[in-house]
Formats: structure tokens, sequence, C-alpha cells
């Protein structure tokens, strides 16, 4: 999963190696958004504090329909 404040078009190749995408900012138009239905990976963006609240290592789960983040058990 790639957590960030924002993506920008330099980071594309990495979206080929994740599995989500998790950003503090951005839109329905922001590059983290667009990118990602491109790959179809699920993303949340405009957490606000996803680069705060998620630690290296915690497992979780994206639902890019509904917009949320959750933590696994």
């Amino acid at each position: 999963m790639l957590v960030a404040r924002s993506t920008a078009p330099a980071w594309t190749p990495l979206f080929t190696k994740v599995v989500a995408v998790v950003t503090d900012g951005g839109t329905p138009a922001a590059h983290a958004s667009l990118i990602a239905r491109e790959y179809g990976l699920p993303a949340v963006v405009a957490t606000g504090e996803a680069t705060v609240q998620l630690c290296d290592g915690r497992r979780v789960t994206v639902d890019g329909t509904r917009g949320t983040v959750t933590p696994a058990e």
C-alpha cells in the first residue's frame, strides 16, 4: 500500500507495485485518484491525516468505493 501526503506524475511507476493508495490530500481529479483508477487500485484520498495515523507495517483494508480505511484485526 502507498500512503503519502500526495502523489505526482513521477510516482506513477510505483502504482504497479502497490495494492492500494491512501493520501492526506487530493480530490477525485488528483493524480493519485486518476492513476489508481487507471491501474484498478482502491484509493482513498483527502484523509487529512493518513501519514500520521498509519504506521509502517499496519494492516488495513482500503475500500475505495466507500472511502474508508479500516484497521485489520
